[in-house]
């Protein structure tokens, strides 16, 4: 197994080297290079020529990291007989192994990233030519004069569901002209959608229902020019019962308000007419436009019929293409916090342990000072006194640093207490009389002894970054908003409580991954623990 990971590390840096060298945007391999081209100092000169000094710095550490498993794990490795005892009682705890396959599951989807979910077709054959815009780097993306589109348009990057409308509208796919989308068209922030529209049906008895209903519709009923340009408005009335009730307005093309009316159970109320537009207002009631719909222009609900599965959020964005935000936002911290967390918790605690002394009065002080304070309002503290225009370029790398900062205490007891312990055995004694360094002894020796502790620890503290990340979100203390995060969908729901499907996605993705966590955490503690699983058992 670990020979795997090290196998993957090593290939995945080479293809991350090779992809940046060849102008590529693969999927997950491409961040370190995207981080240090956004970030100024991450990166030395300007322009294409730029050396992308942290990117490169990340392949030849994951380069690193890779050999080093394949060499510290031969082919002939295997696992110590306690060790392998314990894996084995992992997996005979279904509820755990199952909810580690599902997070394993997930990850490999979070890292398929734009190929999953994106804005960008995969493949794409345009007037006999192959294209693949989703694997071009940003700075070689296509404008839309490569592609026949003119006018304002034709300079700026292109719309590629547009174009594909655009295709379908003009028989394109028939004469060659085609893409493959990704499963969810849509990226998860910054990709604002047309207006979704849900059409409603004029039934025979002369009103107004939605599909599947069997009451009449109440409510704004609008119809537009173009089903594909729904802010084009050309009448909008209140319906009650299935029929016109209030006032009733229209817009011109130019989208010039020119007409109004009142309308009472249906009928035309007499003398309300007012029309100021050229021409007569018979010829403008009898213009070509779309049925009666429902124009949403703020969150839209789930519908398969506007191609959005969990709706929209009130700023137009896809809910299911976010979702899928907030998942990548949260396994890539985990990758970052809990290596770093970690190590500093474990170095702080074992020197506690083992020196004891004034070091290990003061740490525990300053320990104990931090830990009376409630954690996220420290973090809230440290958050809001980062300059803002710091937070908004470094981001998610901000957020974590705070929460490293204040993160690595609580494990430093346990592993003060393990180095107590163990430091009194005999075999730390034998250590010392042959000439071991004060690091071969604590990090060689002693750590490996308290190894249960450490793996029965990482998944609860994954499953509080998660907890910590989502609350800061959810307080507007987080990240920037081009991040797609949980937090903030749940904070939008509950300021839009007639948008149930924002709140009830962002709690059911957050409550699920922290019990598919929470699983596991329990049965790592129940596979490492010595005192139900014995020798006589």
């Amino acid at each position: 197994m670990l020979r795997k990971i090290g196998w993957i590390w090593l290939l995945g840096s080479v293809f991350a080297g090779l992809g940046e060298g060849l102008g590529l945007s693969l999927p997950t391999l491409r961040w370190g290079f995207n981080v240090s081209r956004e970030i100024e100092w991450l990166h030395w000169g300007s322009g294409e020529g730029a050396f992308l000094w942290f990117g490169w710095l990340g392949v030849l550490l994951g380069l690193a990291f890779g050999v080093m498993l394949l060499w510290k794990f031969p082919r002939d490795f295997a696992f110590t007989p306690i060790t392998q005892r314990r894996i084995d009682r992992f997996r005979s705890i279904k509820r755990g192994h199952r909810a580690l396959l599902i997070l394993g599951f997930l990850a490999l989807i979070a890292s398929l990233d734009h190929l999953m979910v994106g804005n960008e077709p995969l493949v794409m054959k345009y007037e006999g030519k192959w294209y693949f815009p989703a694997l071009v780097r940003e700075d070689k993306v296509a404008k839309g004069k490569d592609f026949g589109i003119g006018g304002d348009e034709a300079e700026a990057p292109v719309n590629y569901r547009k174009l594909k409308q655009h295709f379908e509208d003009t028989g394109g796919e028939h004469g060659g002209n085609w893409m493959v989308m990704p499963l969810v068209p849509y990226a998860p922030t910054q990709d604002t959608v047309e207006l979704p529209v849900e059409k409603l049906e004029l039934r025979d008895d002369g009103l107004v229902y939605r599909k599947q209903s069997a009451e009449p519709y109440q409510g704004q009923v609008s119809r537009v020019y173009d089903l594909r340009k729904p802010n084009a408005k050309y009448m909008q009335m209140a319906y009650r019962k299935g029929m016109p009730e209030g006032l009733a307005e229209g817009w011109d093309r130019q989208s010039n308000r020119v007409y109004s009316a009142r309308y009472q159970a249906g009928e035309l109320v007499a003398g309300s007419t007012v029309w100021n537009g050229e021409g007569e207002v018979s010829d403008f009631l009898k213009q070509e436009a779309s049925g009666p719909l429902i124009v949403y222009y703020s969150a839209a609900p789930p519908s398969l019929e506007m191609g959005h599965l969990l709706g929209t959020t009130p700023q137009r964005e896809d809910v299911l293409a976010y979702l899928f935000g907030g998942l990548q936002v949260n396994f890539k911290a985990a990758i970052f916090y809990v290596p770093f967390v970690y190590v500093i918790g474990i170095s702080v605690g074992l020197l506690m342990g083992f020196f004891g002394g004034m070091f290990d009065l003061l740490v525990q002080r300053l320990i104990e000072v931090f830990s009376n304070i409630p954690f996220l309002f420290v973090i809230i503290i440290v958050s809001e006194s980062f300059p803002k225009n710091l937070k908004e370029q470094l981001g998610l790398g901000v957020i974590l640093f705070i929460l490293i900062l204040f993160g690595w205490m609580g494990m430093t007891y346990l592993m003060r207490t393990a180095a107590l312990k163990e430091k009194a055995r005999d075999y730390v004694a034998a250590s010392r009389v042959i000439g071991c360094s004060t690091p071969r002894i604590l990090f060689k020796h002693i750590l490996p002894n308290a190894v249960a502790i450490l793996v029965t620890l990482v998944p609860f503290s994954v499953s509080g970054l998660i907890l910590g990340l989502t609350s800061l979100d959810y307080l507007g203390f987080g990240l920037p908003p081009e991040y797609a995060t949980w937090g903030t969908l749940l904070r939008e729901g509950l300021t839009n409580l007639s948008a149930p499907w924002l709140v009830s996605s962002a709690f059911l993705c957050l409550v699920s991954v922290l019990i598919l966590v929470t699983f596991v955490g329990e049965a790592v503690r129940e596979a490492f623990d010595p005192k139900k699983f014995t020798y006589y058992r």
